[in-house]
């Protein structure tokens, strides 16, 4: 357990940014640095914070909690699909298989809520009953549980870009994913968040929705 002392004096240690030059050229998203060696990926995950497209500030260990929490969410779903780990060399660090990212975020919800103009809640308050595509049915209140999860997916924006909402059928006639590939996608998606959401109940806890790349 961390005590208090120990966390200020963290303060003047945080993880910023990782300088591997020996590794080539740094790529930083807004939370990771990221260094291609061959076929693999090596993730240096910072103390920084994120929130709504911008860095806001520095968490001491916040980089360790979230590589660690990652690395055993990996290893509690393997068995519904495969990912990129290949290790955990480091508390802040992660190495994985190269891997071709897909044009399109899936966003899995359990419940109608939010505050933001983007959120499931927003758009039903405003008299929408088919958000991304799918029938609701009247008569939700917020943070009501949905009848069932649904998948609500969007582009994946380029820095500095905001996510555009997307519809199954929009997915497929615009060709950003394979029919068969799009299918297994949401296999996948709805396995992983039911797996979740058991884990979140053992634990007292719900899982209201979460976010697949």
């Amino acid at each position: 357990m961390l005590d208090l002392d120990r966390l200020e004096a963290a303060l003047a240690d945080v993880v910023d940014k990782v300088d591997l030059s020996g590794l080539g050229e740094r790529q930083h998203g807004k939370v990771r640095d990221l260094y291609k060696v061959g076929n693999k990926r090596i993730l240096i995950t910072t103390d920084r914070v994120s929130a709504f497209d911008r860095v806001l500030g520095l968490i001491p260990y916040k980089g360790q909690v979230l590589n660690q929490l990652s690395a055993w969410w990996f290893g509690q779903t393997a068995d519904i699909v495969a990912n990129h780990l290949l290790a955990v060399p480091d508390p802040n660090v992660t190495v994985a298989r190269e891997a071709e990212p897909l044009p399109v975020e899936i966003v899995v919800r359990g419940y109608i809520t939010g505050v933001t103009t983007t959120s499931l809640w927003y758009l039903y308050e405003q008299g929408d009953r088919t958000p991304y595509g799918i029938p609701l049915p009247d008569g939700l209140q917020k943070n009501d549980p949905l009848p069932t999860p649904i998948i609500t997916p969007t582009t994946k924006a380029e820095k500095g870009q905001h996510d555009e909402r997307l519809t199954r059928q929009e997915i497929l006639e615009r060709g950003l994913v394979a029919p068969a590939l799009y299918a297994e996608i949401e296999r996948a998606a709805l396995g992983l968040f039911a797996r979740g959401q058991e884990v979140a109940a053992r634990a007292g806890l719900i899982l209201v929705d979460t976010k697949y790349e």
